[in-house]
């Protein structure tokens, strides 16, 4: 589009003058406003209470700010009360109700208190972005609570006062609480980065996406669990297969049957008829959290598991198979078991499988479903596809979500890029294309998007390719010579069970090799910093999360508690505000029912303060970069409003 043309679309939102004139003000306003605070997280893994707690407590800043508000002023009992009212408001205000013998007298000391926090949020952002975020019934009473007004000292508090007893007298104190508090939460993380896999082992994946959806800005870098839910939200039969499997082993089934409403009584009724009289010894899920449901079920837990493994297998063999391509020829392993020995043969060795029952594969054509288990897998496929929530997600997902980002100087991709041992980028075949290095990331990110929006015969190689994506050697998800899923479950020898990691989960603890892949980002190799999740830090064996002299930040630290026995804690947030870095280690959280009733909290430890010294500012900011393009398209504007080459409206 030409200059002209633009400048021309332009006066159709800004018709005169003097609109662009105060759109000009505005804008150069805000630049001069200190920047927002960003805050990363990865590895969610379904730990939603956690993660929503980390939401409203904003990984400690909410209570620095009643620290820095109060200080003494307050004991240790009534600032845990305030910011358990701050970040559960509708819950504790139903408590106090229950406890205080003068209601009123309550109201009126946590309006003045959370007024007060308020406005030491507040205080960095303009008027109007403030009230955009507020309802228009309260904008302007919380407008006036807010901001100064021009009166002596004691006539402001006087005039505070009258609103505040106004406010509760018309009984609108709940509302307001309730509002203010959710400003605080909405104000306090100013965007947040989710450095992939919010799926898998935990079983509030779908709460985590509908908190989410209620967050102003947010952006997410898919992990390879999210990778391995989209492809199956989208069709993929064999990903589809695989997340009804690791949902079960990890008695995770909530996520699918309270989350996205998906009917698994066929999966079954089918494990029942196939494998009603197997034990199925080696299929017993894995209950973190010692659901009493799921032990009552643990037997029909374990032939689903069974079943739906055996079909993966199957599905994933065939995929493999339609893809030379891939060079994952040596992944399709059924038809490399002697059925009647009951042994299999890999690389020129014979194993003794753990498992032999197996009625459901025909060994003259192994990765054949049969009848009944293609008919389980349309039924399943379209509960998938008819759900709602699940498909409203995936959009999200998508609209949301990228392989990588670029921001503010930091690079945020979860797991890897692909390296040579040498440190040279990896060439790899992406759906056709050669390419390495950050061509390679793109043309990734490119393809997992054909696999939803695309058509046609690209459309299904691209739904295919979210396979490789999930397990592929030269996987920027994955990035390890093999997924040995299968192994785990039928062989005994440990070393046959072993996955090599890629040369990047080795070199890129090496400060040079980090500033070769920020320069081929496009970043300053000497103040760019990554960010990276997927391989959880064993804190418990001496583990940091900061590597590479400071240059790239591993933040898996554990969110779900079955990654807490090896990382030692409970999850990480990198914190980079107006004044510089901070790095938060979390321990375990106790329950929302603990922070609403005691005002219990995640105890946060400071691992790293990096502060410059100077305050950054919105100019100094990719959004900054944006907003003087706009300033420089207004000025464009208003000059040919002045010299008469556009008419004012």
């Amino acid at each position: 589009m030409t200059d002209d043309k633009y400048i021309r679309l332009l006066s159709e939102k800004f018709p005169n003058a003097q609109s662009v004139i105060t759109e000009l003000v505005n804008l150069r306003a805000i630049l001069s406003l200190p920047k927002g605070t960003e805050h990363f997280v990865s590895d969610l893994h379904g730990a939603s209470s956690a993660f929503i707690h980390m939401i409203k407590n904003a990984s400690g800043v909410v209570r620095k700010k009643v620290d820095e508000v109060y200080g003494y002023a307050l004991d240790e009992d009534e600032k845990r009360a305030l910011c358990a009212l701050i970040y559960y408001p509708d819950e504790r205000i139903e408590y106090e109700r229950t406890v205080q013998p003068d209601i009123k007298a309550w109201y009126r000391k946590r309006l003045q208190q959370v007024v007060e926090i308020a406005r030491a949020v507040t205080i960095k952002y303009s008027r109007s972005k403030v009230n955009k975020l507020l309802p228009k019934d309260y904008a302007y009473i919380i407008g006036e609570l807010l901001h100064e007004s021009n009166l002596e000292q004691r006539d402001r508090q006087t005039y505070y006062k009258a609103i505040i007893d106004a406010i509760i007298e018309n009984g609108c104190a709940e509302q307001l609480l309730i509002v203010i508090s959710y400003l605080i939460h909405s104000l306090t993380i100013d965007t947040l980065h989710i450095v992939g896999d919010i799926f898998d082992r935990g079983s509030g994946a779908a709460k985590i996406l509908d908190v989410l959806s209620t967050v102003r800005d947010y952006d997410i870098q898919w992990g390879n669990h999210d990778i391995e839910w989209m492809g199956a939200m989208t069709g993929n039969l064999a990903l589809l297969a695989t997340v009804l499997r690791v949902s079960i082993r990890y008695a995770n089934i909530e996520t699918l049957e309270e989350g996205y409403g998906i009917n698994l009584l066929p999966l079954a009724n089918f494990a029942m008829t196939v494998y009603g009289d197997d034990p199925c010894t080696i299929w017993q899920t894995k209950d973190f959290d010692n659901n009493p449901r799921l032990t009552r079920s643990a037997q029909l837990m374990a032939k689903m598991h069974k079943a739906i493994s055996i079909i993966q297998f199957k599905l994933e063999g065939q995929t493999v198979l339609r893809h030379p391509e891939w060079h994952m020829d040596h992944r399709a392993l059924l038809d490399k078991i002697d059925y009647t020995k009951g042994t299999i043969t890999l690389n020129g060795k014979t194993y003794p499988l753990l498992d032999t029952n197996l009625p459901t594969i025909d060994p003259k054509d192994p990765y054949a479903l049969n009848q009944y288990e293609q008919d389980l897998m349309n039924q399943l496929w379209r509960s998938f596809r008819k759900s709602e929530k699940m498909q409203s997600h995936l959009r999200m997902l998508y609209e949301h979500g990228s392989l990588y980002l670029v921001r503010n100087g930091f690079l945020l991709y979860h797991a890897a890029i692909p390296l040579n041992a040498d440190g040279s980028f990896t060439e790899a075949d992406v759906c056709g294309q050669r390419v390495s290095g950050k061509a390679l990331m793109d043309r990734t990110d490119a393809i997992i998007r054909q696999a939803y929006y695309g058509e046609g015969q690209a459309k299904q190689d691209a739904l295919d390719y979210m396979l490789y994506l999930w397990e592929g050697e030269f996987s920027p998800l994955y990035n390890k010579d093999k997924m040995t899923t299968f192994e785990r479950y039928f062989i005994a020898d440990k070393d046959v069970q072993h996955e090599a990691k890629g040369a990047y989960f080795n070199l890129s603890d090496d400060e040079q090799v980090c500033e070769k892949i920020l320069a081929e980002f496009g970043l300053d190799p000497a103040t760019g910093r990554i960010i990276n999740g997927h391989v959880p830090v064993r804190t418990i064996k001496g583990e940091t999360p900061i590597r590479a002299n400071g240059k790239r930040f591993v933040i898996d630290g554990g969110f779900s508690k079955p990654y807490q026995e090896k990382t030692g804690i409970a999850g990480y947030t990198l914190i980079y505000n107006s004044h510089g870095i901070q790095l938060v280690e979390h321990e375990s959280f106790e329950s929302r029912e603990q922070a609403i009733l005691s005002g219990s909290d995640i105890h946060n430890r400071m691992l790293l303060q990096d502060f410059s010294g100077k305050r950054m500012h919105i100019k100094d900011t990719d959004k900054g970069k944006e907003l003087l393009e706009q300033i420089e398209s207004l000025e464009q504007l208003l000059k040919a409003y002045r010299n008469g080459s556009l008419r004012e409206r």
